[in-house]
């Protein structure tokens, strides 16, 4: 199902918490290995901060939840006010369950890739103001077949048992599974957002949006002759 029509009344803006699985950035990004070479780690470590600092500006600080393994990164973010989980290994999907069990009752949870390193808060905010609208909802990545966010509606407790809680079904074809699920495709104009970070034509398709500031560093010490791409 699609998001066609418009809102059949107004409502209050949810309290969002979103939801972010950083892989432990000496493994990440491995797909860029032959491209980059020993400068994947820095890069993966760059684009996994310039996603976090993002969705901060998105949302603040105190209701982003980074689910990840890298001791480094969780030192960083936890000083600056982010809720950390330890990621256990189990995977993508369970990494993520892990945090949405985090987020509070009475706010709204989302689950966002790690990997958006050309993501700036003003696109995050009109996704999560679009998703608001439904119960649940998700926006696919570029290609429509992967999914970079999915949201869930506001987390109530009813017997112990949270609801609203998005259920996150990430992976290949991510965005058909998402659909089946019931959750909206929220097909948004929202570039910097839909693009993720997997290879080096995804590289090259965040870097002409315009990469964060990390992120654009070590792409720049990489190729230092670029001019807006390598």
């Amino acid at each position: 199902m699609s998001d066609l029509s418009p809102p059949t009344s107004p409502a209050p803006a949810p309290d969002w918490h979103v939801v972010v699985p950083v892989k432990d950035t000496r493994h990440g990004k491995s797909r860029l290995a032959r491209s980059v070479g020993a400068a994947r780690e820095p890069l993966a470590r760059a684009i996994a901060d310039d996603t976090l600092e993002a969705v901060v500006g998105a949302v603040g600080a105190d209701r982003v939840i980074v689910v990840t393994s890298d001791a480094g990164l969780a030192a960083e973010w936890s000083q600056r006010g982010v809720h950390v989980v330890a990621d256990p290994g189990e995977g993508l999907n369970a990494a993520l369950g892990l945090g949405l069990a985090a987020v509070p009752t009475g706010c709204a949870a989302a689950a966002l890739l790690g990997d958006l390193p050309a993501l700036h808060p003003v696109e995050l905010r009109e996704a999560l103001a679009a998703a608001a609208r439904h119960d649940q909802s998700f926006v696919p990545d570029a290609d429509g077949v992967g999914t970079v966010l999915r949201c869930g509606g506001v987390v109530r407790s009813g017997d112990g048992v949270p609801s609203g809680l998005p259920r996150p079904l990430f992976g290949a074809g991510s965005a058909a599974r998402h659909e089946a699920d019931g959750a909206v495709r929220l097909t948004l104009d929202l570039p910097r957002l839909r693009t993720d970070v997997d290879d080096l034509a995804s590289l090259e398709a965040a870097s002409l949006l315009g990469l964060g500031t990390r992120t654009q560093a070590v792409v720049s010490g990489l190729w230092p002759r670029a001019s807006g791409w390598i």
